[in-house]
């Protein structure tokens, strides 16, 4: 299925598997670029080193195109775009949006510039500054949201700007894909859905979780760390909303201590990168810690397999996934699908 994004990008199908952290690693990532579509490195749980071998180990399993997904407010921004120029990644996304001259850079070096955005300003922005597609993420999907649906924010982008736009939230058949693309798109991104595959390192019990969720185990808060969140219900999301303000710093306080051993970040760095997360909203000192710490609290699910401890973000559509298919197999199902709904509109 040719669409604009397969023409940007070099892949077979108009699909991109999210760059999550601790999931979208070089296991995943290869799959889903063997199986012809397009697999995106999350780099931000990664040092500079780690990204590095990250990158050449994808290299060495698959000759198809990938990228890297990155945090343009990371301090170290630039020597991560410097990591994907020298290495010859195909694809650069972003999960904030970058600089005007983050964009530039990795355009002269031939990347492909694809930010990711949660409204139509945001994505007008980019394309102005020369971005050559974007990822429209409606409140459906998992992680932080806004709250604007994708069938409402979609067509709203898609009349805006003069890029590819790629659809988020609320994906995971050929049905998704063949709606979106009725809506402009030219393809759509799933997170949850690749989460959910066997070539995915998530815990096997971390995925029970998800399979058993339905759509209403799949809330939206802003306990954790300030800013709105979807994720699966657990223990540490009820345990945030029910504690007041002293007793959730002092679990942030513990939480923080703990995973402070492990990041090796010291106090003040932590508290500094709560900050920097607020994006203008009035965190509580719990919140800021958290926030600080989100992507240890999503190692602590989608590595160790604590669901006591950690996030599990998610989109709504785990509460439609019933199985744990491979990349491969996934993208047959989802492209014999979409040929079938084409073909009955055509009939």
């Amino acid at each position: 299925m040719e669409t604009a994004l397969t023409k940007l990008t070099g892949v077979r199908h108009p699909i991109v598997q999210t760059g999550m952290g601790w999931v979208a690693g070089p296991r995943l990532v290869s799959a889903t670029a063997r199986a012809g579509a397009l697999g995106i490195l999350a780099s931000a749980t990664m040092t500079l080193d780690e990204l590095r071998r990250a990158v050449r180990e994808v290299a060495s399993r698959t000759d198809a195109p990938f990228g890297v997904n990155l945090r343009a407010d990371a301090g170290d921004a630039r020597d991560r775009v410097r990591i994907i120029i020298d290495e010859g990644v195909r694809v650069a996304s972003f999960a904030l949006a970058p600089s005007r001259e983050l964009i530039a850079e990795l355009k002269d070096a031939g990347v492909i510039v694809i930010p990711s955005i949660g409204a139509r300003r945001h994505a007008e922005k980019v394309a102005d500054w020369g971005a050559d597609a974007v990822i429209v993420q409606g409140a459906e999907g998992g992680g932080h949201t806004g709250d604007v649906a994708t069938t409402v924010l979609l067509p709203q982008v898609v009349d805006a700007v003069g890029i590819p736009v790629i659809a988020a939230g609320g994906f995971h058949d050929g049905r998704g894909l063949v709606a979106a693309l009725a809506y402009g798109a030219a393809g759509i991104a799933m997170g949850t859905r690749f989460l959910l595959t066997s070539d995915s390192t998530v815990p096997d019990a971390v995925k029970a979780r998800y399979l058993a969720a339905g759509v209403k185990d799949v809330t939206v808060t802003t306990a954790v760390d300030g800013l709105p969140h979807r994720m699966l219900r657990s223990e540490l999301v009820d345990s945030l909303e029910r504690a007041g303000r002293t007793r959730a710093l002092a679990q942030a306080v513990r939480r923080a201590a703990g995973f402070r051993k492990i990041s090796g970040l010291s106090w003040s760095q932590m508290v500094r990168d709560g900050l920097a997360m607020k994006h203008g909203k009035a965190l509580t000192w719990s919140q800021v810690l958290l926030a600080a710490n989100i992507p240890m609290l999503l190692r602590a699910s989608m590595v160790e397999g604590r669901t006591d401890l950690g996030v599990m973000a998610s989109g709504q559509v785990a509460g439609l996934i019933e199985d744990v298919p491979s990349c491969e197999e996934l993208m047959e199902r989802v492209m014999a699908e979409a040929e079938a709904v084409l073909a009955a509109l055509r009939a």
